[in-house]
């Protein structure tokens, strides 16, 4: 699936109850903002008032690893495509860093703020010793390294900020399902179970963290 569907609505359900407030980019509108870069294609998917107070929190489960048989992730080199290749990129890459565009700047000044993009432990060229899945892995990279980025110019205006990418474990839906045989037994997650840990992280990270890149369970994950 494009965007995680069954994570997503955990992570829209549980901040729901948690922040008081949502605001949602489904599948179509990520789609449109990474070849059109305007407001008003996040606007069109908001559950907001008309005037929305700053934001607090914002959390991002944008994430494509497959597409059904017609994009999937690669096992060697001859697999690249170019086309699925930036169609991962827009995804993961592309779509977060539009989002985090408009809406960073609306992000409450006088308070700690957190703004968490989920990326994927695969993403890490430390932590790369199986190769593999170059398009998945490079477009998390990336994300990264977006992140990293808007958290360094975020943090002079908005010195209480968090900016951070977030590995979700393993969780149990249509991204991962075909890739699950290998997962040991306790870290198959459903998606309320991962997404309440990261919440869990992200109440404890403080501005110190911003910039980083952190697993469910709150440990540091080598960029």
């Amino acid at each position: 699936s494009k965007i995680n569907s069954a994570r997503g609505s955990a992570i829209a359900s549980l901040t729901q109850s948690k922040y008081c407030s949502e605001t949602r980019v489904t599948r179509s509108s990520m789609s449109t903002c990474t070849t059109r870069s305007t407001l008003g294609c996040l606007s069109a998917s908001r559950r907001q008032p008309q005037s929305p107070p700053p934001m607090i929190n914002t959390c991002l489960g944008s994430g494509m690893l497959h597409r059904g048989t017609d994009v999937q992730p690669e096992k060697q080199l001859r697999d690249i495509d170019p086309v699925a290749m930036m169609e991962a990129f827009s995804v993961n890459t592309i779509g977060p860093a539009l989002v985090a565009k408009h809406f960073l700047p609306r992000f409450r000044r006088d308070a700690k703020t957190v703004f968490a993009a989920l990326s994927a432990r695969v993403g890490s060229i430390g932590d790369n010793r199986l190769g593999g899945w170059t398009s998945y892995r490079s477009s998390k990279s990336a994300l990264n390294m977006v992140l990293k980025t808007l958290s360094i110019e975020h943090a002079r205006r908005f010195p209480d900020a968090v900016v951070v990418a977030l590995h979700p474990g393993t969780v149990d839906t249509a991204l991962s399902a075909p890739f699950q045989r290998g997962v040991r037994e306790g870290r198959l997650f459903s998606p309320a179970k991962s997404v309440g840990c990261m919440l869990s992280v992200i109440d404890g990270l403080t501005a110190m963290d911003t910039g980083g890149f952190f697993a469910w369970d709150g440990a540091p994950i080598n960029y």
